[in-house]
């Protein structure tokens, strides 16, 4: 007999048995304290499985949120150019993604996380260490002031998500992508490269 007993072998249901102990672990210590190796001994698995399946704990999570992008496909356009202009490309490229086919498991994603405490650490973990973080550290922004830039990028652009496609609040629903990138790109800049201590004091 193997010596792997108890162990789950590679059938239909074991990348489902993955992804609920992946939900479980990141909405529970998030991203950075999950490990592959504790998920895999929650599902039962060996971990080298769940490689195979996923190949990464970044895709692991995209998989078990059912992320609506692919920030390792989506951001390297985005930081690609003008420093100043990535305020206006980090909208432009999420409106994209949001109005493609695959925006319908976003909004679905959104409307959960309003209600669901669960869903929203997913969502704030997915947008903190998948997105913001990986803009921030691109800009070489201070690391103090990191969270806050992070947190009203995020408010911005979840905000402006939520009225369009949710709310579908008029005219923003109904606005050409370009006029939300020119209306709301600016101010998204401004969060991501601007000073803050204007309006935000920061602590010593």
């Amino acid at each position: 007999m193997s010596g792997r007993t108890g162990r789950r072998p590679g059938n239909p249901d074991t990348r489902e048995a993955i992804l609920d102990a992946a939900r479980t672990a990141f909405a529970a210590r998030g991203f950075d304290a999950a490990s592959i190796r504790a998920i895999a001994g929650a599902a039962g698995v060996d971990p080298a499985l769940v490689h195979h399946y996923f190949g990464s704990k970044d895709k692991l999570f995209l998989a078990a949120m059912n992320a609506p992008i692919d920030p390792g496909r989506l951001l390297p356009e985005v930081l690609d150019g003008d420093r100043q202009g990535i305020g206006e490309r980090l909208v432009r490229a999420f409106l994209a993604v949001w109005d493609s086919p695959a925006g319908m498991a976003g909004v679905a994603l959104l409307r959960s996380a309003v209600t669901t405490e669960w869903t929203a650490r997913l969502l704030r973990e997915f947008l903190v260490t998948q997105v913001l973080r990986r803009v921030l550290q691109h800009l070489d922004a201070d690391p103090a002031e990191r969270p806050l830039r992070g947190a009203l990028v995020a408010a911005q652009m979840s905000g402006l998500v939520l009225m369009r496609y949710v709310v579908r609040l008029e005219p923003l629903a109904s606005a050409p992508p370009e006029t939300l990138v020119a209306a709301v790109g600016p101010g998204v800049q401004r969060y991501l490269t601007g000073p803050l201590d204007e309006v935000f004091p920061l602590p010593d």
